[in-house]
């Protein structure tokens, strides 16, 4: 039987592991909440770039306070220098060569501190318009990424709310498909009820007796012929005859019972 000899695991790397466990969740998480929500960190990031570009112009305006710094120094140097000229020039023609020497020597100190200057300043000069570039590139490629990245959400979207409606489509067409049996049912129940109320009618409209409106025709005709001829011979004017409906047809009965000559 084997014996496991490994020492147990301290404290402190047990706090270790669990933290390191606790991150990958955190880590898992996180990951799927920006999935979920892409509109959120894209505005996170516009967030970012402006406070990044805020800092980085914090930057830009000290590097242009140096700048400006050296104009002035090189400016004011410019005049020393031609000041100290004109002294030594004023020394040397009035015969103070000691004074004019001094004055020579302060001259030379300033224009070797002007010469740095205004190198260092021609670096500042370069170094700031380099960066300002460099800014403009920068806050440029960032802004094409984002509106690149927002095009690419709303066709996300506008595909999301097309899969969704094609499945609703789909699923829509199989509810109709499958409920043919129950539309085949409805049918059959209306055409029975349809059958079922035209026999009803036919059995109505045959038990109706039609003798007696027959009857109350032929009296009304008769009394329709009696007041026509009071009132033409009331009037004077003869009155044509015809016979009825119910006489006519014994006639007629009668004549093709008549042998032709």
């Amino acid at each position: 039987m084997a014996i496991d000899n490994d020492p147990p695991p301290s404290p402190k790397n047990m706090f270790k592991r669990l933290a390191n466990i606790f991150k990958g969740f955190l880590g898992l998480f996180v990951s799927g909440m920006e999935k979920r929500n892409p509109e959120a960190l894209l505005e996170l990031e516009k967030e970012n770039l402006r406070k990044q570009i805020t800092q980085f112009n914090q930057g830009l305006v000290a590097h242009a306070g140096l700048c400006e710094k050296l104009i002035a120094q090189v400016k004011r140097e410019e005049k020393q220098e031609i000041d100290l000229k004109a002294k030594a020039a004023a020394n040397l023609r009035a015969g103070n060569q000691r004074l004019a020497g001094e004055i020579a020597l302060e001259l030379q100190r300033v224009r070797k501190e002007l010469a740095d200057n205004r190198a260092q300043l021609v670096d500042a000069e370069t170094t700031y318009k380099e960066l300002t570039l460099s800014r403009d590139i920068a806050i440029k490629t960032a802004r094409d990424k984002m509106e690149e990245l927002r095009k690419d959400l709303d066709d996300l979207k506008m595909k999301k709310a097309l899969a969704e409606m094609n499945e609703m489509a789909s699923g829509m067409l199989t509810q109709i498909g499958g409920s043919g049996d129950t539309l085949s049912r409805v049918h059959d129940m209306v055409e029975e009820e349809r059958i079922k109320a035209a026999g009803r009618a036919r059995v109505a409209r045959d038990s109706i007796d039609t003798s007696s409106f027959k009857e109350q025709q032929s009296e009304r005709e008769a009394l329709e012929d009696m007041a026509l001829a009071d009132l033409a011979a009331e009037l004077g004017m003869p009155v044509n005859t015809a016979p009825s409906a119910t006489e006519a047809a014994p006639a007629e009965i009668k004549k093709e019972m008549t042998p032709e000559a």
